[in-house]
């Protein structure tokens, strides 16, 4: 029997996977219905971010992320790169603006940041990128309070670093780090003044419990994160999921409306994997909830859908840009030489599980 949903969304934090998942599961038309009703009393429902990746370095990373082809344990088809200049990524940074992004979001295939000559460059690369009117955010891997508040003073408006599923099944899909490191380095984060962006991947061979589990993790934070990257496994040969069957788009609309349900006020975004969805099937994530994307050809890794034919998508859905700092205000950007944070050469003692992951291994021997 249909339910009338209640006329006013509240963010809670205390939400439970037995909840969750009954939102996950409800007949279709009542899920979007709820989702798309919630989403309009947090956000113009018109209105989606562009967002631009650019991968300051790829490859050559130490984890064992199964999901992932920089990891240089696996034999991928991957072009590494050496680490980017500030002029090379001001330069791409100029054409996203021209193209429409109101964020820049660069990332490095590191294990965690280490101070030194390379995060001095991304602190210049951050200054660089806000004094352009850019929302600039960042994924390195797990940071020390000292690197977020030097980040923070740089200019930094959000920091990535997801979660990529439920704490239980995270054990079955990376072994060289734990999942209170990600807590951790996000919990550095709320130290500062920077938001923080958190999400997953479905598709890696999860349940819906662990789906749910991984929302669970993600809206009991307090704040929850401001932003939700929802990701579908785009599988590459060569890594242990290679052989995983992609989702279909009806999941990944239960999981982008489940979302928005549980955690009304954050920026919902329709991450890798969009490549392998229809105009049709877009519409109804955003719909559902979706208000971001990233334009570009490739995700860090992965190939990523054309720019005209986005353009394309949002002259027919009638949609707009949004623009940069609609959801948080600009700050300006501390010059080096005023910062007020020292480089402390840290050396904090992340943890390495160490469990053993039969089909990380397999892919391992595979690859030498």
């Amino acid at each position: 029997m249909h339910q009338k949903i209640r006329s006013m969304s509240i963010t809670k934090h205390n939400w439970t996977k037995d909840e969750i998942i009954a939102i996950y599961n409800k007949p279709m038309m009542d899920l979007l219905y709820e989702a798309a009703t919630i989403h309009r009393e947090h956000h113009d429902p018109n209105v989606v971010q562009i967002s631009t990746l650019i991968s300051l370095k790829t490859g050559g990373c130490s984890e064992d992320c199964g999901y992932c082809p920089q990891a240089k344990r696996y034999h991928t088809s991957i072009e590494t790169n050496p680490f980017m200049t500030v002029e090379d990524v001001k330069e791409q940074a100029v054409k996203a603006k021209s193209n429409g992004s109101s964020r820049v979001c660069m990332g490095a295939a590191w294990r965690n940041v280490k101070d030194g000559t390379e995060f001095d460059q991304v602190l210049e690369m951050v200054r660089t990128i806000n004094k352009m009117d850019m929302e600039v955010c960042c994924t390195l891997g797990m940071i020390t309070e000292n690197q977020a508040q030097r980040l923070s003073e740089a200019g930094l408006y959000a920091y990535n670093h997801n979660i990529d599923t439920s704490e239980e099944y995270y054990k079955e899909v990376i072994s060289t780090r734990g999942f209170e490191d990600r807590l951790q380095t996000i919990e550095n984060v709320r130290k500062t003044n920077v938001t923080v962006c958190s999400g997953g991947i479905i598709g890696m061979g999860e349940t819906v419990e662990d789906r749910a589990g991984m929302l669970v993790a993600l809206s009991t934070l307090d704040p929850q994160p401001e932003s939700v990257p929802i990701n579908a496994l785009v599988p590459v040969e060569g890594t242990p999921l290679e052989e995983q069957t992609p989702v279909e788009i009806w999941e990944m609309i239960r999981m982008v409306a489940t979302t928005r349900i549980v955690m009304p006020e954050t920026q919902v975004r329709l991450s890798a994997g969009r490549i392998n969805m229809s105009r049709e099937g877009q519409a109804m994530c955003f719909l559902a909830g979706a208000n971001s994307i990233f334009s570009g050809d490739k995700l860090l890794t992965t190939p990523n859908n054309d720019l005209n034919e986005d353009m394309k998508m949002f002259e027919i859905l009638g949609l707009k840009n949004q623009q940069p700092f609609a959801k948080v205000n600009q700050r300006e950007s501390v010059e080096a030489v005023d910062s007020k944070f020292a480089p402390l050469g840290e050396k904090p003692k992340w943890s390495r599980p160490g469990h053993t992951i039969e089909r990380n291994v397999e892919a391992t021997v595979k690859g030498k």
